[in-house]
């Protein structure tokens, strides 16, 4: 299988997604996660809270992925 070059355009703007906004936004999201983690074993309910941060966290990886790509934002 032959890869693909995506559009350069996208990759870029992926790029500054991943700078300016990926990291910092995980970054928040992974102390959140940090701290309320330990109480969901308690508080069962908090464990749809602790699954959304962590998706959260994994977004840089999706910026890269898709910056990687070329993906737009479809």
């Amino acid at each position: 299988m032959k890869p693909t070059m995506g559009n350069v355009v996208f990759s870029v703007i992926w790029l500054l997604i991943l700078i300016f906004i990926a990291f910092w936004v995980a970054g928040i999201a992974a102390g959140i996660y940090i701290i309320v983690l330990p109480f969901t074993v308690c508080v069962e309910p908090l464990t749809g809270l602790t699954d959304f941060l962590l998706s959260v966290v994994q977004f840089p990886k999706y910026c890269a992925q898709a910056m990687m790509e070329g993906k737009g934002f479809n």
